[in-house]
């Protein structure tokens, strides 16, 4: 958490088993998690329970993941319904960021799943959990993210994005907010590139 405020993250990502965390020593930054984390192969209600929980916990964002198989198999309802789930037990102010691993979907599963997210109520798309074998952001996908939610929705690159390059060419494709593993070393590439 300390390292996350000296970097002036906005948010910090971390497992619901280390919530609740004392942000006595960053005040302001967030706390996201995830629910149905990695595989998005939970049952609808044991995300919804799962985030609720993380929520309770101290949670500002939850990072849920779809059933990539269930996008896969065109089955576009049922992803509407579990984020329409999770989106129940997880009510406004705090942050619902989807995860649709884009790198397994085809240009009509990631147009169909995000219009899904939208519907369903939630305010993010992000591209990947990092942890799925096809592979994680790429510009091709966060430009068709962005379009498909024409700034209703905010668009998360995450999964690969390593270097200042990549996280501004996710940026100028339409990305609204970065995961990133190295922040730092992302942030020192950018102060370099850019003379701060």
């Amino acid at each position: 958490m300390a390292e996350g405020h000296r970097l002036g993250v906005y948010s910090v990502c971390i497992s619901p088993s280390f919530l609740p965390l004392d942000l006595s020593d960053a005040p302001g930054l967030k706390v996201a998690t995830v629910c149905g984390f990695p595989s998005g192969k939970h049952h609808s209600d044991v995300k919804a329970t799962e985030a609720a929980r993380s929520v309770r916990d101290g949670a500002d964002e939850v990072d849920m993941v779809i059933d990539v198989g269930a996008a896969i198999e065109g089955r576009y309802g049922d992803v509407e319904a579990d984020i329409t789930a999770v989106r129940a037990a997880t009510p406004a102010p705090v942050v619902l960021k989807v995860i649709i691993e884009s790198a397994a979907l085809t240009d009509e599963q990631v147009v169909a799943v995000c219009r899904a997210a939208e519907a369903a109520g939630a305010d993010f798309v992000k591209t990947s959990t990092g942890f799925h074998p096809a592979g994680g952001a790429t510009v091709h996908a966060v430009r068709l993210m962005s379009q498909t939610v024409g700034g209703r929705l905010g668009v998360k690159a995450s999964g690969g994005v390593r270097t200042a390059a990549d996280a501004l060419s996710m940026i100028e494709a339409g990305a609204t907010r970065l995961g990133l593993s190295g922040t730092a070393a992302v942030l020192g590439g950018l102060e370099a590139a850019e003379g701060y």
